[in-house]
């Protein structure tokens, strides 16, 4: 049989470490939250970058190839003035600009501008595809023309792409 005494002492512990429990749930759990904030943030899309000055891009229509460069941020990580792809600008007419993904839809190699060809080249397969992009050659194994970015003239002088990657092999352009 048990003694008042040993009753008291047995519900007393009991009742601290509950609180103490209790307590210790506050701290935790705001840690927790601060650790696993960048997890549960959503990749909102595309962001537009500034890739160039507007000068850089003459009237002639001949695509300029640019490496786009931004801020990445990963989880935890944070990395200024990274290179994240590169893109094809040219001028269309004095106040359009066009833009293209440098990447090939079909197996992600890197096309080249050809000049001889007045087009883009792949490569890995040999496939043209015109200024605009689209596929020049019906054999061509790629699902579909180069991938086509959005592109803002800000301050009159600057040009910002909105600037993403698309996955290769599909036939419609799906963000990667």
């Amino acid at each position: 049989m048990t003694t008042p005494t040993e009753r008291r002492d047995f519900l007393r512990g009991l009742l601290a470490a509950g609180a103490g429990g209790l307590a210790a749930l506050a701290p935790a759990g705001a840690g927790l939250h601060v650790f696993l904030d960048p997890l549960r943030r959503s990749g909102a899309g595309a962001d537009f970058v500034r890739v160039t000055g507007l000068a850089a891009l003459p009237a002639d229509g001949i695509p300029r190839r640019f490496t786009v460069r931004t801020d990445q941020v990963n989880a935890w990580n944070r990395r200024a003035d990274v290179p994240v792809g590169a893109v094809y600008l040219r001028r269309t007419d004095e106040t359009e600009i066009q833009a293209l993904h440098v990447v090939c839809p079909h197996a992600g190699c890197l096309v080249d501008y050809a000049p001889a060809k007045d087009g883009f080249l792949c490569p890995c397969h040999n496939s043209t595809f015109a200024l605009d992009g689209t596929i020049n050659d019906p054999k061509s194994p790629s699902p579909r023309g180069l991938d086509r970015l959005d592109v803002e003239i800000r301050n009159d002088t600057e040009v910002w792409v909105r600037f993403q990657n698309f996955r290769v092999g599909a036939k419609e352009k799906v963000p990667a």
